[in-house]
């Protein structure tokens, strides 16, 4: 019921008020009663949209809390696997697309992927790290206080993502070249990065929501959002490209446009309170303690990505030495393997809100659990799959460049890689325990060695020592250097576990 507006001064003995079938003048006296009956009504309403929202909150909390952990784990890990598939076979689909451009177009893409995993890092920093807190809020009940990191997480990625542009755009000639193209790669690079930039503040705060509403328990929501846009910059690559005669320009107008869909897509999740969080800047703390907090929590992703993107500006520099076709050989097995990797990283985020929910429920029985369900199901997924790629990894090689140089340098990378990502998952899953669970330091240590401390000395002393086979060589041996320091690590950590839940 609302007050219909005839300008009548408020002393007069008549007012007018609104009814959904007559406006119709009412004495002081029952006017006072109808505005008690709306008061009283708003009330109501209030009250129950308070119990609606206790009730779904309660309804979240049990699922969180006593589904049985392996069916947990599974229904939170589908729509994460399928969001990561999607993502890679997006980021294949680009390669070999542009691919039929020439091979300096395709290790522009290459190069470029660099850049996008620094972005990615920054997102999944702010996304981790405020993902984390806020799920073991919700885990000890404290609505409010999830409600301002998500906030505070979203508002800070986005003014992240605002400078990096920026700056961006302003020094891109430097910029191509410190992530290793080469003078024929170079303007392909320039090209295809320019809308990378352009859309860089949706790129980092759609990781930042997407990343939320998974320890929310609710990744299905974000895989709605992932998975329109992939699929829509899967179908735009071909049209823009080829179809308008854009070439590379036509593949990065067609990644921006899907990351700034997908970004109104995860947004609206949060506004139309899909969700247990909210955004909004009234609710932003820019207190040093909190953004602090955020970012020492979501720093293991922070490093684990921008090493990653170190050690792929080095790879690209590395293979530039022996031609266009190395780098494009390395970009494609980059690519391939990602999407293999995809299938274990998509089951250990499914793991982390499970870990840090219940870790901040004082469920400490289920993080145990949760940790041996994680790994056997990543580590025998990852096993049947890299034994078919290790057996097609010629015919893979050739879908995206049909090059035998490239075919020749990319068959081997691929297995090599494919026999080391055997030894992933035990690290990566310690490293997500660690993370989820407030243990910054010792997830940093872990996420460090993992990504760049071993890879990178590994990937210069090689390339000296056994030139092109050495590039190959390096990271898979990283990768099984790394699970030394991940044992230490997980019995330290369940060590101080509580041994009873609370």
């Amino acid at each position: 019921m609302n007050i219909c507006s005839y300008n009548l001064p408020l002393a007069e003995a008549g007012k007018l008020i609104y009814n959904k079938y007559t406006c119709r003048m009412l004495s002081p006296g029952k006017l006072h009663i109808a505005e008690n009956s709306i008061k009283r009504k708003e009330e109501n309403d209030n009250s129950c949209r308070k119990a609606l929202i206790m009730d779904t909150r309660e309804a979240q909390y049990k699922k969180m809390t006593e589904t049985p952990v392996h069916k947990l784990i599974v229904s939170l890990s589908v729509p994460t696997v399928i969001s990561m598939l999607v993502t890679s076979i997006y980021n294949m689909a680009d390669t070999a697309f542009v691919g039929q451009l020439g091979t300096s177009a395709s290790g522009a893409v290459g190069v470029v992927f660099g850049f996008m995993a620094v972005i990615q890092a920054i997102g999944f920093m702010f996304g981790q790290g405020s993902g984390s807190i806020l799920s073991r809020m919700l885990g000890s009940k404290n609505y409010d206080g999830a409600t301002r990191i998500a906030s505070t997480g979203f508002f800070c990625a986005l003014i992240g993502g605002i400078f990096i542009s920026v700056g961006g755009l302003i020094f891109i000639n430097p910029l191509v070249y410190l992530l290793g193209s080469t003078k024929t790669i170079a303007p392909y690079a320039r090209t295809y990065i320019l809308f990378i930039l352009a859309s860089c503040p949706m790129m980092i705060t759609s990781f930042v929501m997407n990343n939320m509403l998974r320890y929310e328990g609710k990744a299905s929501l974000g895989m709605i959002g992932l998975f329109t846009g992939s699929m829509l910059n899967i179908i735009g690559d071909p049209i823009l490209m080829f179809g308008f005669h854009m070439g590379i320009a036509g593949a990065g107008l067609s990644t921006a446009l899907s990351q700034c869909i997908s970004f109104l897509i995860l947004l609206s999740m949060f506004l139309r309170g899909k969700t247990q969080t909210r955004l909004s800047i009234r609710k932003v703390s820019w207190s040093f303690d909190v953004i602090g907090n955020i970012c020492a929590t979501g720093f293991p992703s922070l490093i684990r990505q921008a090493l990653a993107s170190i050690a792929t500006m080095l790879l690209n520099r590395e293979s530039g030495v022996y031609g266009d076709a190395a780098v494009a050989a390395m970009s494609i097995v980059s690519r391939i393997s990602m999407f293999v990797f995809s299938f274990a990283l998509g089951i250990g985020q499914g793991f982390q809100p499970v870990s840090s929910f219940n870790y901040g429920a004082g469920k400490y029985s289920r993080v145990r659990k949760g940790f041996k369900v994680t790994f056997i199901l990543a580590e025998g997924l990852l096993l049947l799959i890299s034994i078919l790629v290790i057996l097609e990894s010629g015919h893979l090689i050739r879908i995206f460049r049909d090059d035998p140089e490239v075919i020749r340098i990319g068959t081997r990378a691929l297995r090599l890689y494919c026999v080391s990502l055997l030894f992933i998952p035990f690290g990566m899953i310690t490293e997500m325990l660690l993370q989820s669970t407030g243990r910054r330091l010792q997830a940093s240590l872990i996420s460090s060695l993992r990504s760049g401390v071993i890879m990178i000395p590994s990937l210069i002393l090689l390339a000296r020592i056994r030139g092109l086979a050495g590039i190959q060589e390096a990271q898979p041996l990283a990768y099984a250097l790394t699970i030394i320091p991940s044992i230490y690590a997980l019995i330290w950590f369940f060590r101080r576990l509580p041994a009873e839940d609370t």
